[in-house]
């Protein structure tokens, strides 16, 4: 059994014990439709999170972002966070990384899609100065080990987790700069 196969019915027990409805899955040809108008393909986790899970609607406190639909979706807020990024001064949003959950108060969870892990990131702009990069840390080393934190219960973004002092910060992003470079 792959990772994948093992992973996701845990994370679809979970999102079925801990939402109240769960949207619809989404087809493959929704997957590829959504893939062509970002520009890159999906992780494989990623996009059978969405193909057997649902479409959003569980995870992390926030809830993962659908990935397209009506309203805030993954696909829309990675279209205005690079256009928005683009308009600045100062680029912020990188290609090939997707939100996939907000935090609140602009930060988000994304996944690089154009790492081999797909690595989760946390974009903090809170964070930024004169310099995009500074917005961005590495949450977890793969979508593998933040889905494991979450059903573990053991993310940072815990309420208590500053109590026990085992949870792993988010650490600064070493590809940020180069990224927003190309």
């Amino acid at each position: 059994m792959t990772a994948i196969e093992d992973l996701v019915p845990r994370v679809a027990a979970k999102a079925r014990a801990t939402s109240r409805t769960l949207p619809p899955a989404v087809g493959a040809e929704q997957i590829a439709e959504a893939e062509a108008a970002l520009g890159f393909a999906l992780p494989p986790l990623l996009a059978s999170l969405y193909r057997e899970v649902a479409n959003g609607g569980y995870g992390p406190d926030y809830q993962l972002l659908p990935l397209i639909g009506p309203g805030r979706t993954a696909l829309s807020e990675y279209r205005s966070e690079r256009s928005s990024s683009a308009e600045e001064g100062t680029p912020y949003w990188p290609a090939g990384v997707l939100p996939i959950l907000d935090w609140g108060c602009a930060m988000y969870a994304a996944v690089d899609c154009l790492s081999e892990t797909a690595t989760v990131l946390l974009f903090e702009p809170n964070a930024m100065t004169d310099d995009g990069a500074a917005a961005w840390f590495v949450d977890a080393g793969s979508l593998t080990e933040w889905l494991e934190t979450w059903l573990a219960g053991t993310g940072w973004y815990r309420e208590d987790a500053d109590e026990d002092g085992e949870a792993a910060e988010p650490t600064p992003w070493e590809l940020a700069a180069s990224r927003l470079a190309e």
